[in-house]
């Protein structure tokens, strides 16, 4: 605010001291000129007669002449005191309507509103780096799950573009630097209520400057990183980074997933997709011969993760030079020619990796006339060609936006999910597939709420009051609709932690205990019963014993006088 206030009194130093100036002449003068005669005496104007009106007539509102009539002498300094001070006036005006419209003062003036904006956060929220294709993904998802955010964008035309959407929440957003750590500092990162960081911009370097930044400033925040590059990486990992995502290595591990664990995949892909929304059936890749253009980053990861699972991988790729290929065919796979070169007519699979849309759906279209039956992956580097690649309809179109969206989600609506998810990957398919049918008997075909919960007084007051009254309370006490203890709610529990140790899908009657911490996912409705059972001591009572508890001194009098009839109290 001192910086605003510096600035606006710098710019108009001279305008300001030019309608003082101005302004003084003209009263002055106009004190000194002789009136009319008033019973006998020239009369003179005050100098407060003399301000008030060389003060309507400079800013031409216009009043007439008071007290009395002017004298040929006041009228002539009148007709020159319009000139000097109206035209100072609009002097002033002007350089005052140029001064609001100065980049410097509007950015000055937008990051002290951001500041305040966020220093009146009441409620936990994330501070995203970077609104492009990822950023913007991950903003509507966690807007739609009611989590807030705080945006920080170097291209203000991205940051018009957030202005433009229909969110629930209004989103504080600035246009800056987010590798400066005033930038940081100023979005929050200091603030009581901040979550965590995500730094996800397009620039590795960027990155990695915010997360040092973040590790430096607030040690304990937990900080998402964006990394394409394994040196980037290492550098992110040796300050301490909580979570390092790529891409490119994390489709590599889901394909792979798809091809050995289909039912881990899709548990995967539904614990971390927003509420609400239908989870499609993905398709199985076919194991044998495949084609791969591009042996880029991504394309490396590919043919890591498929020769893992005994695939016979043919690489296409136009500069081998550049990329390290040893065996490839020298092409872009854009030419029936090379492909051809490649035994496409023979292969199961292709997969179009390349850095360029129109090039990864010219390969595809193109294979696909030469071998129908080919399983498609495609890599769809724009969001903005949405349209094109739906209407194209491959097996699996890889986007790394929402990769990196899903993964960040993952860490981001609830602190167990993650850790669960990587439990999942080392169970069986079978054991998934199980789960996976439990969640659609429980909850149905759409993306369930996940939330995590502690046992403690602030979490789950009621059942902290009964534990300490001796009263045994159990997962499936929780479960229980608070209307009718007979009715289940819509909810499963994942994972109970207990001193440290992971328990996947605990049994409905296991014994709850002070500070486990509780992984569940179910229905949104569910989610805000279940609120209820944990922080009102007379709900779970009657959901445990089944007698409903007098609440209120005439209801506790009522409850006593008719037990004393039934004989039940002396």
């Amino acid at each position: 605010m001192n910086n605003i206030v510096f600035l606006i009194l710098r710019r108009i130093r001279a305008p300001l001291i030019a309608v003082i100036i101005s302004f003084g002449i003209a009263v002055l003068g106009l004190t000194l000129m002789p009136g009319i005669e008033v019973e006998g005496e020239i009369f003179y104007l005050s100098l407060f007669q003399a301000f008030y009106i060389i003060s309507y007539t400079a800013t031409t509102i216009g009043f007439g002449e008071v007290p009395h009539e002017f004298s040929t002498t006041q009228r002539l300094w009148m007709t020159f005191s319009i000139y000097l001070t109206v035209i100072s006036w609009f002097y002033a005006i002007g350089n005052i309507i140029a001064l609001f419209q100065d980049v410097s003062l509007n950015i000055a003036i937008t990051t002290s509103r951001f500041t305040k904006t966020v220093k009146r956060l009441r409620d936990p929220f994330y501070i995203i780096c970077g609104y492009g294709e990822t950023g913007s993904l991950l903003v509507n998802s966690l807007d739609r799950m009611h989590i807030r955010v705080v945006v920080i964008e170097i291209l203000q035309d991205r940051i018009n573009d957030l202005e433009l959407e229909d969110y629930q929440y209004d989103i504080p957003a600035l246009c800056a630097d987010a590798q400066l750590s005033d930038v940081l500092i100023k979005a929050g990162i200091r603030h009581s209520m901040c979550a965590g960081i995500a730094a996800l911009t397009n620039n590795d370097h960027a990155n990695l400057a915010v997360a040092i930044a973040a590790k430096i400033i607030s040690p304990s925040l937990m900080v998402l990183g964006r990394a394409e590059n394994a040196d980037t990486a290492a550098n992110m990992e040796s300050f301490k980074t909580d979570h390092i995502i790529n891409p490119y290595t994390l489709f590599g591990d889901h394909l792979a997933m798809q091809v050995h664990a289909l039912g881990i995949y899709l548990l995967h892909e539904w614990l971390t997709g927003i509420p609400g929304q239908s989870l499609l059936s993905p398709d199985c890749p076919p194991i044998g011969k495949w084609v791969v253009c591009g042996y880029g980053r991504f394309g490396k990861s590919v043919v890591n993760s498929l020769q893992r699972e005994d695939f016979t991988i043919t690489i296409i790729e136009a500069n081998p030079e550049l990329t390290g290929c040893e065996e490839c065919i020298i092409g872009n796979g854009t030419e029936s020619k090379t492909l051809e070169e490649a035994d496409i007519k023979n292969a199961l699979g292709i997969v179009a990796g390349t850095d360029n849309d129109v090039n990864n759906l010219s390969i595809v279209i193109t294979a696909r006339e030469m071998n129908p039956e080919l399983f498609v992956v495609i890599r769809k580097n724009k969001r903005y060609n949405d349209i094109l690649f739906d209407h194209y309809k491959a097996n699996i179109t890889m986007q790394p936006s929402n990769i990196i969206a899903h993964e960040c989600l993952a860490h981001m609506i609830s602190p167990l999910l993650a850790g669960f998810l990587s439990l999942v990957r080392i169970q069986t398919n079978v054991w998934a597939n199980q789960l996976i049918s439990r969640l659609v008997d429980t909850i149905g075909e759409q993306v369930p709420e996940t939330w995590t919960i502690i046992i403690d007084d602030f979490q789950a007051p009621a059942v902290i009051t009964l534990l300490s009254q001796g009263v045994t309370v159990t997962l499936d006490n929780l479960a229980r609709d608070p209307s009718n203890r007979d009715t289940k709610l819509e909810l499963i529990p994942l994972m109970l932690i207990r001193d440290g140790i992971p328990l996947l899908l605990p049994a409905c009657d296991f014994h709850i205990k002070n500070h486990d911490q509780i992984l569940f996912c179910g229905r949104m409705n569910a989610r805000k019963t279940f609120s209820i059972v944990l922080g009102n001591y007379n709900v779970l009572s009657y959901i445990i014993s089944g007698e409903v508890i007098a609440d209120g001194l005439v209801w506790r009098w009522l409850n006593k006088k008719f037990r004393r009839k039934a004989g039940t109290l002396p």
